[in-house]
């Protein structure tokens, strides 16, 4: 549904190495995902972690207003390393849950619809 607004590329970014890390500990995790996604900071990057800021639809629909290239990063269970949070350029939150990535994801992709809905004056997002 997204498609008919924008160009949309999911991309699973999880190896081995992330995978192990998360039974080692909350450093390794952090490391692990902060290796993997490094190399994609390109563009305006959104840092999906539970620390980041609470915003509603609306506030959430004004990240496309000047954005073309937007990337968004969902933290593991401990979320980022500070370092990375730095590199991007919000860091916002979607919700004090902690869900597994691929609910998650569902909840990014329904977010990013609402956004483009309430942009286009679309009735979905009531």
């Amino acid at each position: 549904m997204i498609k008919r607004f924008a160009k949309i590329e999911d991309m699973v970014l999880f190896d081995k190495n992330v995978a192990q890390s998360q039974s080692k500990g909350e450093k390794e995790a952090k490391i692990s995902y902060t290796k993997i996604y490094e190399p994609f900071l390109k563009g305006f990057n959104i840092s999906l972690d539970v620390k980041g800021k609470k915003i509603d639809s609306f506030e959430f629909s004004k990240i496309f207003d000047d954005n073309a290239n937007i990337n968004f990063f969902i933290g593991g269970a401990y979320g980022f390393e500070d370092k990375f949070l730095k590199k991007t350029q919000r860091v916002i939150s979607l919700s004090n849950l902690t869900y597994a990535h691929k609910i998650a994801k569902v909840v990014l992709f329904e977010q990013i619809y609402r956004g483009f809905c309430i942009k286009s004056n679309h009735p979905y997002h009531k």
